[in-house]
């Protein structure tokens, strides 16, 4: 696995486990000199957590694991590496923290998973919350709530680098997969990080940094409101309609493996839009419930 310099102070290690879902692998990085903080330590990987420390310069020592989320491919390393190095987990919450009502209703119901897949034993050692600042050797990390991807999603801006996890990258829009998934909190998160003064450097969880992230947030919201377009249209045409079958209607030109993870995009839509009052569905909503137009 190669370590990266992206900048003085800044280190990157990409996992091995490139996928769909992953592109070329959950992106781990490292802050500071001496004293050094992980954000996103990944998947549960022996070959990962070893270049992880191997990473480390002689007389450094990780004191901080900050966790953007807690899907399989970036929260499941913390504990290994927390008892490797002594570090302190910091998250917003274990991985069923933050949901809505209505997710925790559908989670209720059974629904569960989706995408990445959901690391239903993390725990983090203390909680982190939007405004709370670290300060230590490594200069002052301050956390902003961005919920959408993930309930429990964080942001954490330093300098002039924010790393944005899964919410904002550029290789692909992000998967919003209910109950963990929330599209009404996507798009305030999206909205949110696009307001920000424009010194920032995105780092994402997958891809390239982002130099133009107000641009791509832009893009990011363009983007699902055309979706949102298209699944009105589709329940103007043929009504009333499930998830799974708007998915299939409307995703043409996705493989059939990725049909189930569009289907659970679909779902993020309906949830908002019948909380908006443009549709209604036939029963409590469930990932089976079918929508028409209001």
């Amino acid at each position: 696995m190669r370590l990266d310099l992206l900048r003085p102070g800044l280190r990157r290690i990409t996992a091995p486990n490139p996928s769909p879902m992953t592109f070329t692998g959950t992106q781990t990085y490292l802050l500071g000199d001496g004293e050094v903080v992980v954000i996103d330590p990944g998947p549960a990987q022996a070959a990962h957590l070893s270049a992880i420390l191997d990473a480390l310069a002689p007389g450094e020592r990780i004191t901080r694991i900050l966790v953007t989320h807690s899907h399989l491919d970036h929260s499941p390393l913390a504990a290994r590496l927390s008892d490797a190095t002594g570090a302190i987990v910091h998250a917003a919450g274990p991985s069923d923290w933050g949901r809505r009502p209505v997710m925790q209703d559908l989670a209720a119901s059974g629904l569960i998973g989706g995408g990445e897949g959901v690391d239903a034993a993390f725990s983090p050692h203390e909680a982190v919350a939007d405004g709370d600042t670290l300060v230590g050797p490594w200069g002052r990390i301050e956390v902003l709530e961005t919920p959408g991807h993930m309930a429990n999603h964080l942001s954490f801006a330093w300098d002039d680098a924010l790393f944005s996890g899964d919410l904002v990258m550029g290789w692909s829009t992000s998967l919003v997969s209910p109950p963990d998934g929330d599209m009404t909190a996507f798009m305030a998160s999206v909205a949110r990080l696009g307001s920000l003064e424009d010194k920032y450097v995105f780092y994402p969880g997958h891809g390239d940094p982002l130099h133009d992230p107000a641009h791509r947030c832009a893009e990011l919201i363009s983007h699902r409101k055309g979706r949102e377009a298209q699944i009105l249209k589709a329940l103007r045409d043929r009504a009333p309609a499930t998830a799974d079958q708007l998915a299939r209607q409307i995703y043409t030109d996705v493989a059939p493996a990725l049909l189930p993870a569009a289907a659970r995009n679909v779902l993020a839509h309906l949830i908002d839009l019948s909380e908006r009052g443009h549709i209604r569905g036939d029963g409590p909503i469930t990932e089976h419930t079918a929508f028409a137009l209001a």
